[in-house]
Parts: structure tokens; sequence; C-alpha cells
């Protein structure tokens, strides 16, 4: 349930099932008994993503993944079971995404640097990250922490998922395959 209220506040757009936040709670009614089957037996395969396009600020373009409003609440549901499990592992110096800390901390600790008498420092942000970063690297760190087979599997399916593009699923290397537009049932 708090996965399911921390998405439904969060709101965004439907995946590509087309099942808003507001229509979650009765999708999950009826649907919930064999979706948590499935989480169980380890069966659950996530939707694609439906891709969107958004301006950068300083010119060209963003591409984003949609997952379905069931995805997102998994995925959620994933984080807040595994973020106090694996965020004590991350080095102190990393600010993005972590749990009480913000840009300004970065900044500030930045600051620190600078009174310490240190003069360069380095910013990056690696061009497409997710969509280049190895999957096997990534679950072989991730099974260090996370012994729970169906765990892992589920997180290797979101990373393999997909992306919706022209009613053809992108898979990487691997491919394309038709994906029918339509609800879930």
């Amino acid at each position: 349930m708090a996965a399911y209220r921390r998405v439904v506040s969060n709101g965004g757009a439907p995946g590509i099932d087309g099942i808003t936040v507001e229509g979650l709670m009765p999708y999950c009614r009826e649907h919930w008994a064999a979706i948590r089957e499935m989480l169980f037996q380890g069966t659950y395969r996530p939707q694609p993503v439906r891709r969107v396009t958004i301006p950068k600020p300083g010119g060209g373009e963003r591409h984003l993944g949609i997952p379905t409003v069931l995805d997102r609440m998994i995925q959620q549901a994933l984080h807040q079971v595994l973020q106090p499990l694996l965020d004590p592992t991350f080095a102190d110096e990393s600010y993005g995404f972590r749990p009480g800390r913000s840009a300004l901390d970065a900044v500030e600790r930045a600051r620190e640097h600078i009174r310490a008498g240190y003069r360069w420092v380095v910013d990056l942000d690696i061009a497409s990250f997710f969509d280049r970063v190895n999957h096997d690297v990534l679950m072989a760190l991730a099974a260090r922490r996370v012994k729970d087979k169906r765990v892992l599997r589920l997180i290797r399916r979101y990373l393999q998922a997909g992306v919706l593009e022209g009613g053809w699923c992108r898979l990487g290397a691997k491919g394309h395959r038709k994906v029918a537009r339509s609800r879930r049932s």
C-alpha cells in the first residue's frame, strides 16, 4: 500500500496499457491475486515502457521511458525494500538519488573541499548511461546483497522490458518484437 500511495501521489502519465494512476486501484482490485501469484512464483513480466521525448533546457531532446502504473508500483515496492539494504554500500561522496541527500548537499561538500585546499572539481554526466550500463555487472553487484532469486529475476526483467516505439518493442541488442497496444487482461 505504501508503494501504491507513492505512485498515486507522484501522478504521471499512463504507460503502454493506458491505465492511469486513478485507474490503478480498480485494476489492482480485479487482478491483484493473479499479479501477486506471478510475483511470488517469479513469473511476472513487466511491460515495455512508453517512449516520450521532451525538450532539454539547453536544446536537444531527452528520451524518457514511461512504465505502466502497475510496473511503477512494483518498482516502488522493490525500491522501498532494497534501498535500505543497498544505500549503505554506496560511496559517501555519492549524492544523486540518495535519501537525505540533495544537490545542495553536494555543493556544500564541494565547498568543504575548496576550504581544505583542493582547487579542481570534476562534474560528470555520462550520456545515455542507463542505455549503456552493463546489466550483467549491475546484476552481479545486486546479487551480492540480494539473495532472493525471484527478486533478482524481476529486476533483470525490468532491465530487459524494452521500449515501445511505433508499435514495436525495442529490446536493445536482442532485436524487436511486435507489441499490441491493448490494456492488460
